[in-house]
């Protein structure tokens, strides 16, 4: 289904006087309202073709109805999101999940819908219906050559996937690992995994890039190939200057400083960008913002301070991603509050004083270092986003618009209530 336009007009036009008083209060107190609202206007998530669906745990899933069941539902899905908050634009596949029939059809869906492919993501983690060789022990850090040479070609298959769908990176996460003492040696492991890496960045294009993903635990509970920040920069050092380390804010152990790893890394020139999403205890995959809205707020303000130091292009230079499923949430609703707790988190950090917060850095005036933060992440720009959200055609507030109009009702109208998303 898509969205009329001249619904989401109706929309904005009931909300419309309430909006301005809003807006004109909100903005008189920011001096650089119209750059901020530019900035906000170009920035873009990508949505991951794996959340559209309900997602679960090992222990159970309870699928919603009116789930996207192919790739061409997938996008549309995603075309419902970018017409609602103008800032999903991008849609990040996953192989085997979603392998297009017609690279030529399924882009030109996609362009109706004014969305492009983000990275494309591979699958070593889980045996495929008739895959010859297991990864239970392994992928990439396998043991046994023919293992790591399978993998090795999942990847290389995934890329030209990407290529002829206008894509430009390769998302590489690995759950290889060990789950007991002396299951594993690991510097054979790493060594053995490095290779793997290296005929993959080999194959890149000269204009695409790899992203290394590290995760501290799971599925492996003793060691993991690829378990911190360090370890996925060291593989991004050795493999070139194609290579970068991906951070996703759940693949951390309790009480890391991410704010502190993205602004390292940032400055090493080997961020490649986020997954973003939240937790409370480990890798829970909540939605984005929903349980530490300060730390989000934190890390962007270490991104532009970051980005802005090295001239980089808010938008463009870094990949921006979702990676959240959940078991109890509409996906798509999940999605929405998503995206719209991570432009909140960045429209804060662009509010960021950073004269006084440098010249109180400099001073070591920590009092007020810690006001001139807090203060700004007090302020509601929720209006802000709003009007960035409407200057663009969107909805004033699409989470309201979505329930409204019924649009998972619909949903369930055109694909049934027992649908079940693909690849989950």
């Amino acid at each position: 289904m898509r969205i009329e336009n001249y619904k989401i007009d109706e929309h904005n036009h009931s909300l419309l006087a309430e909006h301005k008083r809003r807006f004109e209060f909100v903005s008189s107190d920011i001096n650089n309202v119209e750059s901020i609202l530019k900035k906000l206007v170009d920035f873009n998530i990508a949505i991951p073709s794996w959340a559209l669906g309900t997602g679960g745990t090992r222990f159970g899933r309870f699928s919603g109805g009116g789930e996207p069941g192919s790739i061409e539902e997938k996008i549309e899905d995603v075309g419902l999101l970018h017409a609602l908050n103008k800032s999903s634009g991008a849609i990040s596949l996953h192989i085997p999940w979603d392998i297009p029939k017609d690279y030529t059809t399924i882009k030109n869906h996609a362009a109706a819908l004014g969305l492009k492919f983000d990275a494309m993501n591979s699958n070593t983690f889980q045996d495929q219906k008739d895959q010859p060789l297991s990864y239970k022990f392994g992928s990439l850090q396998h043991v046994d050559k023919a293992v790591r040479q399978q993998a090795i070609e999942h990847n290389i298959e995934v890329i030209k996937h990407g290529v002829e769908l206008g894509s430009k990176a390769l998302t590489v996460w690995l759950s290889d690992g060990s789950c007991f003492p002396g299951q594993l040696n690991f510097r054979k492991a790493f060594q053995n995994t490095l290779e793997s890496l290296q005929e993959i960045y080999t194959a890149l294009p000269t204009d695409w890039k790899v992203f290394v993903e590290y995760k501290a635990y799971e599925p492996n509970f003793y060691s993991m190939t690829v378990g911190d920040w360090a370890q996925s920069l060291l593989y991004a050092n050795k493999l070139g200057p194609k290579a970068y380390t991906l951070v996703d804010l759940g693949h951390h152990l309790p009480n890391a400083n991410i704010e502190q790893i993205v602004s390292l890394l940032l400055m090493e020139g080997k961020l490649a960008g986020f997954h973003f999403n939240d937790s409370k205890y480990g890798d829970d995959d909540l939605t984005a913002g929903s349980i530490k809205p300060y730390q989000l707020f934190l890390i962007f303000n270490e991104l532009v301070e970051g980005m802005d130091a090295r001239g980089m292009n808010h938008a463009t230079d870094l990949g921006w991603m979702i990676d959240a499923s959940h078991n109890v949430k509409d996906p798509l609703e999940d999605l929405l509050q998503s995206v719209e707790a991570i432009m909140l988190a960045y429209a804060q950090a662009l509010l960021v004083d950073r004269n006084k917060l440098n010249v109180a850095q400099e001073s070591n005036d920590v009092v007020a270092a810690q006001e001139i933060l807090q203060n700004t992440f007090r302020t509601d720009v929720r209006t802000i986003l709003a009007e960035a959200r409407m200057r663009s055609g969107g909805a004033l507030n699409p989470l309201q618009f979505f329930r409204k109009h019924k649009v998972r009702e619909r949903l369930i109208k055109e694909r049934g209530s027992k649908t079940i998303a693909t690849g989950l």
